[in-house]
């Protein structure tokens, strides 16, 4: 049996293969801090679009990876140029 520890490393490293991330995915610190042989993992809280993402890659239908933040700029910009423009 793998420690608590190498368990969350190793689902981090598999929500990144269908690129999720949890922010708040850790070690649980009440029950890693007990006399408990395994502590609990916390998976925390995450924003809509990544639960979404979860559940799709849990049903095996992996959406497409979200947009960088530079890619949201740069739409969000050309939506102000183009609503800026004489119609």
């Amino acid at each position: 049996m793998r420690s608590t520890e190498e368990v969350v490393v190793s689902l981090r490293e598999a929500l990144a293969g269908v690129g999720l991330v949890l922010p708040s995915l850790r070690v649980d610190p009440v029950t890693g801090a007990s006399k408990e042989p395994f502590a609990l993992v916390e998976l925390g809280r995450c924003n809509v679009r990544t639960a979404e993402r979860l559940a799709a890659a849990l049903r095996g239908r992996p959406m497409d990876p979200s947009p960088t933040n530079e890619e949201l700029f740069a739409r969000v910009r050309q939506v102000n140029r183009q609503s800026r423009m004489p119609r």
